[in-house]
């Protein structure tokens, strides 16, 4: 199984880095970015829905869609292995996508309520696709101890006080 990242866009030398550094933590060309060139008369979403070949495993991240935890996202890597497709995962702009391509998806998914750029998007699902390679193998780098991690909201009294003044 190969995973596909597809997005618009140029790709600044720091998020290569960073998107690479993950991409090399998987297995050989497990995980190929994919750079759709923007194009006048076509939208982003017509360029990104070429880029996907006919037999690949449609996972769309978008707003709108479903919040995984990095455990669901392993189980699903697992069923996507399983399945023996390779997955293009579409990152959406800001408006997201239209009706048709969300009906077509086999998946979509969303990282979170927060809208973030394009390329910081790349290098944050690099990492979380590594993560869930690292569940699935045991590797370390995921720690599923949650005895250690705290349950509890932020709150202003996590924030270190500001210079000259004191916490109450």
């Amino acid at each position: 199984m190969k995973l596909r990242l597809i997005t618009v866009g140029k790709n600044p030398p720091w998020i290569a880095k960073g998107f690479d550094e993950y991409a090399r933590r998987l297995p050989p060309q497990a995980l190929e970015l994919v750079l759709v060139t923007p194009r006048r008369g076509q939208s982003d979403e017509a360029r990104l829905l070429a880029a996907v070949r006919e037999r690949d495993l449609l996972v769309i991240l978008d707003r709108r869609g479903k919040r995984v935890t990095s455990e669901g996202l392993a189980a699903l890597l697992e069923r996507w292995r399983i399945g023996g497709r390779d997955v293009a995962l579409l990152i959406g702009g800001v408006d997201g996508f239209g009706e048709a391509p969300l009906a077509r998806a086999a998946h979509v998914l969303s990282l979170s309520d927060m809208t973030f750029a394009h390329p910081l998007v790349r290098v944050m699902v690099a990492e979380q696709l590594y993560r869930a390679w690292s569940i699935q193998h045991g590797h370390p780098y995921h720690q599923t101890d949650t005895a250690h991690q705290s349950k509890r909201r932020f709150s202003h009294a996590d924030l270190p006080p500001r210079a000259g003044k004191r916490r109450r």
